[in-house]
């Protein structure tokens, strides 16, 4: 996402990745307003009142709509703003939706500018830049599945297994390279040689994976990292314990992952963390918080209570130096977030 200006109460922003949609589905919140380039038919072309040809030309024109809500399903390539026409040529206050995608510029405003834990989430994006969507491999002698990560989730995207028929067959090993170049050469469909790799697993298969790859002519970046265990838990490992920072830096994601787990584990062990709003209210005030893990939503309760007491925690905490990490819900780790009411805090200190 790259900010073109700033306005009065709100920014003009290009759009440059899928990414970039879920921050926008945050930050559209209701009365906020949302302007761009799209296409209408005039009202006045119709036959009947309040009616319109439909085979009259749908008009480029800038329109600015009032937001009632928004409709965003995560890996998909576009966003739906649904509102009422505040500004265009014509149709003022009939209903519109903007379809909003990679490459469109938007100018988004807000009645007395961004508030506090919007204006970080879109600092955090601008500030990050467009990072490239990377693919997670994980390879088992008999079964391998891909993953697609982004900076707010992960994916499945296919599982490949050799279990059944093929394990009857006297020549295993010929049976296993052939199951390899077959899985291989859907990974190169499914991943073109800009996206990078990271193929993981537990023995010595994820090797031979990685040759039969380059075999066939992958150019793709490739980390082959060892895991202690297989399958989804494979994925989630390599991201909670960091072992492919190197190579997928300082993707959002990753960050959302490592502070839950760290939370997680402290939990188990009756250390320096804080979950349940009054707790972390009361570590807030204290001071004593040094990342909190939130989910979006949270924020942007539809409660307003809920909403301004996050927002109050949330502003509390940066005045503390803390940090405060927006959570999508889009992998496992939130989930578990999701169980504990949505937030929770590492402390910098035992709380009583």
């Amino acid at each position: 996402m790259r900010q073109i200006k700033k306005l009065d109460e709100g920014v003009r922003l290009r759009i440059e990745s899928e990414d970039d949609l879920w921050v926008l589905a945050q930050l559209c919140r209701p009365q906020s307003t949302l302007g761009m380039l799209s296409h209408r038919r005039d009202s006045t072309t119709g036959t009947k009142e309040d009616g319109r040809a439909k085979n009259a030309e749908r008009k480029p024109m800038w329109i600015v709509l009032e937001i009632e809500k928004t409709e965003f399903q995560p890996f998909t390539d576009n966003l739906r703003a649904h509102g009422i026409i505040k500004d265009a040529n014509f149709d003022i206050g009939l209903h519109h939706t903007h379809i909003i995608s990679p490459g469109d510029e938007i100018e988004l405003s807000f009645p007395g500018g961004l508030v506090k834990s919007d204006s970080i989430l879109l600092k955090e994006t601008i500030k990050s830049g467009s990072k490239a969507k990377s693919g997670l491999i994980v390879v088992e002698n008999d079964e391998i599945i891909l993953f697609e990560v982004t900076s707010h989730g992960i994916r499945d995207v296919s599982q490949f297994s050799m279990r059944g028929g093929g394990k009857r067959i006297s020549d295993s090993t010929s049976v296993r390279k052939g199951f390899f170049e077959r899985v291989a050469k859907e990974t190169a469909l499914v991943f073109n040689e800009k996206i990078p790799l990271v193929i993981c697993g537990p023995g010595l298969a994820r090797e031979q994976f990685e040759s039969i790859l380059r075999l066939i002519g992958a150019k793709n970046q490739i980390l082959n990292i060892a895991a202690s265990i297989g399958g989804r838990s494979a994925a989630n490992e390599v991201l909670a314990d960091g072992l492919a920072d190197s190579f997928l830096g300082e993707h959002a994601l990753v960050s959302q992952i490592k502070t839950i787990e760290e939370g997680l584990k402290r939990i188990s062990t009756n250390g320096a963390v804080s979950y349940g709003s009054k707790f972390i209210s009361e570590a807030a005030d204290a001071g004593a918080i040094e990342v909190l893990a939130i989910d979006a939503q949270l924020l942007r309760s539809s409660d307003p209570e809920t909403r301004d007491s996050w927002e109050t925690i949330s502003e509390t905490i940066i005045l503390s130096k803390g940090r405060v990490i927006q959570v999508s819900q889009d992998h496992d780790s939130a989930q578990q977030l999701m169980g504990l009411g949505g937030a929770l805090a590492l402390l910098r200190w035992k709380m009583d």
